[in-house]
């Protein structure tokens, strides 16, 4: 029996429970072990409002998280107009799996945390929620008066409270290749015959990744294709080293978002907050995590306090997600990207 229990242990889990007050007793449930268990296909750039996000919460990154290169510029291609230009931007690039076991690192002894993936989610007539998860070989239930889901964009915990709630989708595909390319580089790829979203290139410690988001059902075409098409321009891929892959939302209007219901809570992907714009969720899942904390912490185990003021600070998250779609107009529509990156404008925030 715990107070509460959170479903998922990326940045949006790690962080309410690093600062979720220790007068309450907390579950972590989260799928992670060790490395090679590890598919989430992020590139691992932590743009400045996730910087500031961390500033926020006093950290500094150690030096083991960060990996070469740093980045500076990217490369933007429009694959249809073949329009190539260089913006300069400051992200920090981590290896995104140690950065998540950093943060949970800072957990404190009040959270106890178990490896497994949720299997059921059950109201009991109490109220409390009945959570049933496996490590693999043996199931394991518990129970709790909270529940909170930071599980992402296939969130069970959303699609237990809210199961007729609907967000766009997209599949994120990405693969990791020995980097036998002349020099380091981050790139950001626009191809509309292939997707109405965007691919990205980079490099970390000597290992070359691409990777998109594309429609679910050409995803794996798509990919391959756009993988051709830059093999002209004269990427090199070589043999994959991995292959990941997993759903990612992109909200596109305020519809769909999604905070949670009565004692349950959304943080992160799981509320829908990802900038449309550029798939960012990094800021975000920090910023949303340290809000829904401070409500429990303020409101003393008083659901409709919590509710309230956790409603209030998402809903200024949602405004943020929301102006970011105006950013999708220079960045998708073929007609303004054009002049955008024929004339050199430079305000737009790829991949924010």
């Amino acid at each position: 029996m715990y107070d509460v229990i959170i479903v998922g242990g990326g940045p949006a889990g790690s962080t309410f429970a690093r600062l979720l007050d220790k007068k309450y007793s907390a579950l972590l449930i989260d799928k992670k072990q060790g490395k090679e268990d590890f598919r989430k296909p992020c590139g691992g750039l932590l743009a400045p409002r996730a910087q500031r996000a961390l500033a926020s919460l006093g950290d500094t990154l150690p030096k083991e998280i960060l990996v070469d290169p740093q980045i500076f510029a990217v490369k933007t291609i429009d694959l249809k107009t073949k329009l190539v230009r260089h913006y300069p931007r400051e992200y920090v690039n981590v290896d995104r799996h140690k950065f998540d076991l950093w943060l949970m690192l800072k957990i404190g002894e009040n959270v106890e945390r178990k490896i497994g993936a949720v299997t059921k989610i059950e109201r009991m007539e109490n109220g409390n929620y009945q959570v049933t998860f496996s490590d693999g070989e043996n199931l394991t239930t518990a129970e709790g008066k909270y529940l909170v889901g930071a599980d992402g964009a296939h969130s069970v915990v959303r699609n237990f409270i809210a199961p007729n709630f609907r967000v766009r989708k997209y599949m994120s595909v990405q693969q990791w290749f020995e980097n036998e390319n002349e020099k380091p580089f981050y790139a950001c790829v626009f191809d509309k015959e292939r997707t109405d979203c965007y691919s990205w290139a980079l490099v970390k410690d000597g290992k070359f990744i691409f990777g998109g988001a594309y429609p679910e059902k050409t995803a794996r075409s798509a990919f391959e294709k756009q993988k051709e098409l830059l093999a002209v321009h004269g990427w090199r891929f070589g043999e994959p080293i991995k292959t990941e892959a997993c759903f990612v939302l992109r909200p596109k209007n305020g519809k769909e978002f999604c905070f949670g219901k009565e004692n349950a809570f959304l943080i992160g992907e799981s509320a829908g907050f990802v900038s449309p714009s550029g798939l960012e969720g990094i800021s975000s899942a920090l910023i949303s995590g340290k809000d829904l904390a401070t409500a429990f912490n303020l409101a003393n185990g008083n659901e409709k306090t919590i509710r309230k003021s956790y409603n209030r600070k998402a809903k200024k998250i949602k405004f943020r997600m929301l102006l970011k779609l105006f950013k999708c107009i220079p960045m998708y529509v073929p007609f303004f990207r054009k002049i955008v990156m024929k004339t050199g404008v430079t305000s737009v925030d790829v991949c924010e």
